[in-house]
């Protein structure tokens, strides 16, 4: 009964520097007596752990602020050199890698092509402890230092092996790849540092909905249009911190019955009409393109060019503009499709692609969405292009280390110690954030 008691003390304990930890995050700066109201804590608790963060260097004084009839209020931050991440795009084409601080100020950044090696994995472990290797020497952070490792991958996330994560990517010919012990193995790391591994598509969507167009959403689904397509669906609301992904694989949806063949090895996949790959293949169809090794940016570059030219440019290109109309509909029909099903609030397109395309594209997929979709749902969703950039999965795989160091108090991971709440930060009502997450397609 007494260890009992010395557990849920701890446990105590570290929930109410969790919550003080995030609400300085997300809505700091803050003085103590702020805290006190927005978390509800006594203000002998937040003296308790205030002082606790600030004697480990997790908090710094952020500037004073005068009070109504009182003394000058000092005003808290989380200290941004308190503890450094590191997020990876296992993209089609390269592996990034960057390394943030808290604060998630990019610090360092590496590409790694995989041009000649496609995905071998073997390849790409090994990029990844060098990328790793050569971002710390850059930013000169020692290895002790880091939080956690994030990384987004395609493909279906299986946590089931006492090993670690699990990755199956059948269209990238992945079969059941053990990508946690293999990153251990291979990566230059103290033991304590985690890695975190999951759907490229929920570190997309993590990223938007903690810094960018998701902000104040509570359902929301979050699109990756690179070059496959894949989203992650946001339900109930989410605030702080990620979950356990389900792979749904919308991109594999079937869209036309006898269609062109996918990727996955199925006709008529959703992704087999509006990935940049398939996009690619199509506009070569047409012959208008030079053919041959025209990479994918490239061709839908000139495929955006040629249908929407520059004012004072040759016409439109009848083909190319027939093509992204055509990739508008299946695009809006498989945006429907989220809509009839999940009602959400809001569609954020993000990827690559989404950025490059989505300015053009955008008033034809809300168009076409709002055709295909029930009516109802379709009224209340606003369709709306990704506000992070070419980084944002990067980004959002750094908030996997983060969410676990704020759902730990900020305390740091010991070898074999369980995760406090599945490693998922909570709201403040005590709910953690719950996404479900449909296959991703890295870009």
């Amino acid at each position: 009964m007494a260890e009992q008691s010395r557990r849920t003390v701890r446990d105590l304990r570290r929930g109410n520097r969790a919550e003080v930890l995030q609400r300085l995050y997300f809505e700091g700066p803050l003085s103590r007596q702020e805290l006190g109201v927005i978390t509800g804590l006594s203000s002998g608790s937040i003296s308790n752990v205030v002082a606790e963060l600030a004697t480990e260097g997790l908090l710094e004084e952020a500037g004073i602020v005068d009070s109504e009839g009182g003394r000058p209020r000092t005003l808290l931050r989380v200290a941004p050199g308190s503890g450094y991440l590191i997020g990876i795009d296992v993209g089609e084409t390269r592996v990034r890698v960057e390394l943030f601080d808290l604060a998630l100020t990019e610090l360092a950044r590496t590409d790694r092509p995989l041009i000649h090696h496609g995905y071998d994995v073997g390849w790409i472990v090994a990029h990844i402890r060098d990328a790793v290797a050569d971002v710390l020497r850059e930013a000169d952070i020692e290895t002790e230092r880091l939080v956690g490792v994030g990384v987004g991958v395609p493909g279906i996330i299986d946590r089931s092996d006492p090993d670690g994560v699990v990755v199956h990517g059948q269209t990238v010919g992945w079969d059941a790849v053990p990508l946690e012990a293999m990153l251990r193995d291979c990566a230059e790391l103290p033991s304590d540092v985690p890695f975190f591994i999951d759907n490229g598509a929920k570190t997309l969507g993590q990223a938007e909905m903690w810094f960018g167009g998701g902000r104040g959403v509570s359902d929301a689904v979050v699109v990756l249009f690179g070059s496959g397509v894949s989203a992650c669906v946001v339900v109930d609301g989410m605030l702080y911190g990620g979950a356990e992904s389900r792979a749904l694989e919308w991109g594999h949806t079937t869209v036309r019955v006898g269609g062109r063949r996918c990727r996955c090895g199925s006709p008529g996949c959703l992704e087999a009409y509006v990935g940049a790959e398939a996009i690619r293949e199509r506009w070569l169809e047409t012959g208008r393109p030079p053919a041959g090794s025209t990479d994918e940016e490239t061709a839908l570059a000139t495929l955006l060019s040629a249908a929407v030219p520059a004012e004072g440019g040759p016409p439109a290109d009848d083909a190319a503009a027939r093509l992204l109309d055509e990739t508008a509909e299946y695009l809006g029909a498989g945006i429907a499709d989220l809509v009839n099903l999940f009602r959400p609030e809001r569609i954020l397109i993000g990827g690559w692609a989404g950025l490059l395309l989505g300015p053009a594209l955008l008033p034809a997929v809300r168009r076409y969405a709002t055709q295909y979709a029930m009516r109802h749902p379709a009224e209340r969703v606003t369709i709306e292009l990704g506000r992070l950039g070419a980084d944002a999965v990067t980004r959002g795989a750094a908030t996997l280390p983060l969410a676990d160091f704020f759902a730990r108090g900020g305390g740091r991971r010991r070898q074999e110690e369980p995760d406090p709440v599945g490693g998922l930060a909570a709201k403040p009502d005590g709910r953690s954030w719950r996404p479900v997450v449909i296959d991703r397609r890295p870009g």
